[in-house]
């Protein structure tokens, strides 16, 4: 008799045990957290230094950058990369639902306050998410202080990437020198060095 009583026991506790993970991630997903969570976790193997940016691209394989290329900043104003003409660019395409985006801002927004006395470098952080307010909240909750942007128009092919996140990094004379799909550790020394020799 306690033989049969063991297992019964044993199942109700694993079921008990799979609808809180169940219940768990459904309140995860239903409030939009999950991309946060997951991005937090994705930030854990950010931080190992495995996914780093290219900065050793060889001068025949850059591509002229497209710097007719609206965009509205913020507050909704329309500008073009034109306006940054002759300044190192570092451009990141992001978004709010996507997990390896929100797991590498920290690390973006470390090299941005290095950085932002710099005149000489500008980071355009360009949004592709549709509600340009649940961005602009995002930034705000996160407290993050990196210049927000968003498409003006249609992507110019220069910029067609399939993989959010991508960043480009634009050189003074308009040549995208190192392009990074997915996920990368940008606030490093070497790499703010890369970005000061340009």
């Amino acid at each position: 008799m306690t033989e049969t009583k063991k297992p019964k026991k044993k199942l109700k506790r694993e079921f008990i045990e799979w609808g809180l993970i169940i219940a768990i991630g459904a309140v995860l997903y239903l409030t939009g957290l999950h991309t946060e969570v997951i991005g937090g976790l994705q930030r854990v193997l950010l931080a190992t230094g495995i996914f780093q940016p290219d900065t050793e691209l060889v001068e025949s394989d850059f591509k002229k950058a497209a710097l007719d290329f609206p965009v509205y900043d913020a507050e909704g104003t329309r500008i073009s990369l034109e306006d940054f003409e002759g300044k190192t660019i570092f451009m990141n395409f992001w978004a709010t639902w996507c997990p390896p985006c929100i797991a590498e801002m920290p690390n973006i927004q470390g090299l941005y306050e290095k950085l932002e006395d710099n005149p000489d470098i500008v980071f355009i952080m360009l949004s592709l998410d549709e509600d340009h307010a649940k961005a602009r909240e995002f930034m705000k909750r996160k407290e993050f202080t990196m210049p927000l942007y968003f498409p003006a128009g249609r992507m110019p092919g220069v910029y067609s990437s399939t993989v959010v996140p991508t960043t480009y990094i634009i050189s003074p004379e308009g040549y995208i020198v190192s392009e990074k799909r997915g996920m990368a550790k940008y606030n490093t020394e070497g790499f703010r060095e890369f970005l000061l020799s340009l």
